[in-house]
Protein backbone atom coordinates (compact mmCIF):
# COMPACT_ATOMS: atom_id res chain seq x y z
CA UNK A 1 0.00 0.00 0.00
CA UNK A 2 1.36 3.41 -0.98
CA UNK A 3 0.47 6.65 0.84
CA UNK A 4 1.42 10.33 0.88
CA UNK A 5 1.86 12.02 4.24
CA UNK A 6 2.49 15.73 4.73
CA UNK A 7 3.54 17.13 8.07
CA UNK A 8 6.12 18.93 10.14
CA UNK A 9 9.44 17.17 10.64
CA UNK A 10 9.73 16.98 14.43
CA UNK A 11 12.63 14.56 14.95
CA UNK A 12 15.44 12.78 13.12
CA UNK A 13 16.65 9.61 14.77
CA UNK A 14 20.25 8.39 14.54
CA UNK A 15 21.43 6.75 11.34
CA UNK A 16 21.82 2.98 11.48
CA UNK A 17 24.18 0.93 9.33
CA UNK A 18 24.82 -2.76 8.96
CA UNK A 19 25.86 -5.61 6.77
CA UNK A 20 23.28 -7.81 5.07
CA UNK A 21 23.07 -10.44 2.35
CA UNK A 22 23.08 -7.71 -0.30
CA UNK A 23 25.98 -5.78 1.22
CA UNK A 24 26.12 -2.72 3.45
CA UNK A 25 22.89 -0.88 4.26
CA UNK A 26 22.00 2.48 5.82
CA UNK A 27 18.73 3.59 7.39
CA UNK A 28 17.50 6.71 9.17
CA UNK A 29 14.13 6.98 10.82
CA UNK A 30 12.38 10.32 11.29
CA UNK A 31 9.12 11.47 12.83
CA UNK A 32 6.63 13.84 11.25
CA UNK A 33 3.49 15.32 12.76
CA UNK A 34 0.50 15.67 10.46
CA UNK A 35 -1.32 18.99 10.11
CA UNK A 36 -4.84 17.64 10.65
CA UNK A 37 -7.41 18.78 13.21
CA UNK A 38 -6.10 15.98 15.44
CA UNK A 39 -2.38 15.76 14.55
CA UNK A 40 -0.76 12.34 14.45
CA UNK A 41 2.89 11.44 14.73
CA UNK A 42 4.30 8.96 12.22
CA UNK A 43 7.74 7.34 12.34
CA UNK A 44 9.05 6.73 8.81
CA UNK A 45 12.21 4.95 7.66
CA UNK A 46 14.46 6.31 4.92
CA UNK A 47 16.69 3.60 3.43
CA UNK A 48 19.80 3.83 1.25
CA UNK A 49 19.70 6.70 -1.24
CA UNK A 50 16.72 8.32 0.55
CA UNK A 51 18.81 9.04 3.68
CA UNK A 52 20.47 12.17 2.17
CA UNK A 53 16.98 13.46 1.25
CA UNK A 54 15.94 13.65 4.90
CA UNK A 55 19.37 14.98 5.94
CA UNK A 56 18.77 18.14 3.84
CA UNK A 57 15.53 19.05 5.65
CA UNK A 58 15.68 20.94 8.94
CA UNK A 59 13.59 19.89 11.93
CA UNK A 60 10.52 22.15 12.08
CA UNK A 61 10.06 22.34 8.29
CA UNK A 62 7.14 20.86 6.38
CA UNK A 63 7.83 17.67 4.46
CA UNK A 64 5.84 15.53 2.04
CA UNK A 65 6.62 11.81 2.12
CA UNK A 66 5.50 9.14 -0.31
CA UNK A 67 5.81 5.80 1.44
CA UNK A 68 4.93 2.15 1.30
CA UNK A 69 3.25 0.56 4.31
CA UNK A 70 3.73 -3.14 4.92
CA UNK A 71 3.11 -5.43 7.88
CA UNK A 72 4.74 -8.78 8.61
CA UNK A 73 4.31 -11.43 11.28
CA UNK A 74 7.15 -12.70 13.45
CA UNK A 75 6.62 -15.16 16.33
CA UNK A 76 2.92 -14.42 16.55
CA UNK A 77 3.36 -10.62 16.61
CA UNK A 78 2.74 -8.20 13.77
CA UNK A 79 5.16 -5.41 12.85
CA UNK A 80 4.43 -2.53 10.48
CA UNK A 81 7.05 -0.68 8.42
CA UNK A 82 6.56 2.70 6.79
CA UNK A 83 9.33 3.04 4.17
CA UNK A 84 9.80 6.34 2.32
CA UNK A 85 10.42 6.21 -1.41
CA UNK A 86 10.17 9.98 -2.00
CA UNK A 87 10.89 12.82 0.44
CA UNK A 88 10.39 16.47 -0.51
CA UNK A 89 10.55 19.65 1.52
CA UNK A 90 7.39 21.74 1.40
CA UNK A 91 7.47 25.52 1.50
CA UNK A 92 5.10 26.81 4.18
CA UNK A 93 4.40 29.91 2.05
CA UNK A 94 1.70 28.89 -0.42
CA UNK A 95 2.20 32.10 -2.42
CA UNK A 96 5.84 31.47 -3.24
CA UNK A 97 5.16 31.36 -7.01
CA UNK A 98 3.61 34.85 -7.16
CA UNK A 99 6.09 37.47 -8.37
CA UNK A 100 6.79 40.27 -5.92
CA UNK A 101 4.94 43.54 -6.34
CA UNK A 102 6.67 46.49 -7.98
CA UNK A 103 8.13 48.88 -5.45
CA UNK A 104 6.30 52.19 -5.12
CA UNK A 105 7.49 55.01 -7.34
CA UNK A 106 9.84 57.45 -5.72
CA UNK A 107 10.22 61.15 -6.40
CA UNK A 108 13.85 60.38 -7.25
CA UNK A 109 12.70 59.16 -10.68
CA UNK A 110 11.04 62.45 -11.63
CA UNK A 111 12.82 65.22 -13.54
CA UNK A 112 13.40 68.45 -11.64
CA UNK A 113 10.63 70.98 -11.99
CA UNK A 114 12.53 74.15 -12.94
CA UNK A 115 13.06 76.18 -16.05
CA UNK A 116 16.85 75.77 -16.13
CA UNK A 117 17.70 74.85 -19.76
CA UNK A 118 20.99 73.19 -18.73
CA UNK A 119 19.09 70.14 -17.44
CA UNK A 120 16.96 69.63 -20.57
CA UNK A 121 17.55 66.35 -22.32
CA UNK A 122 18.18 66.41 -26.11
CA UNK A 123 15.24 64.12 -26.89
Amino acid sequence: MSVEITGKLIQKLNKQTGQGRGGEWIKQEFVIETQEQYPRKVCIAAWGERVPDIQKIEVGNLVKVSANIESREYNGRWYTDVKAWRITAQNADANNNIPPEMPPMSDDYLLPDNNDDSNILPF
